[in-house]
């Protein structure tokens, strides 16, 4: 399948595009709550937050790149997308339709111990 691309703006209004490296993972989330735009998806940005929107406006929606109106029908309430191109102003994010995500945790204790006596 061919792959689809957005561009996030808006950058400026947050943390701008030196933040921003390729290969970052972003989650975004239909902004249900946006006064201005019924379609609007936030691009956030773990552990820091929102960091933008997805594009669009016939002005900043680069050619080749999705819309976020053409975008938001695809998606229930969140989708995931991978950091392809940072410029100054925007950032190009690749979608991807399925995500696998291995969770290591080093040096925690059990949260179940079976050990320890109801007494103490």
């Amino acid at each position: 399948m061919k792959p689809i691309y957005v561009a996030i703006v808006g950058l400026s209004n947050y943390f701008g595009a030196k933040i921003f490296k390729p290969g970052q993972f972003l989650r975004l989330v239909k902004d249900f709550e946006n006064d201005y735009d019924g379609e609007a998806i936030m691009a956030i940005l773990e552990p820091v937050g929102a960091v933008g929107y997805v594009a669009n406006s016939v002005h900043t929606v680069p050619l080749g790149c999705y819309s976020a109106g053409r975008l938001y029908d695809t998606f229930d309430t969140f989708a995931y997308g991978i950091v392809r191109f940072v410029t100054k102003d925007v950032v190009i994010v690749e979608i991807i339709e399925q995500m696998q995500v291995e969770i290591y945790v080093d040096g925690e204790e059990s949260l179940f111990n079976d050990n320890i006596d109801e007494d103490e």
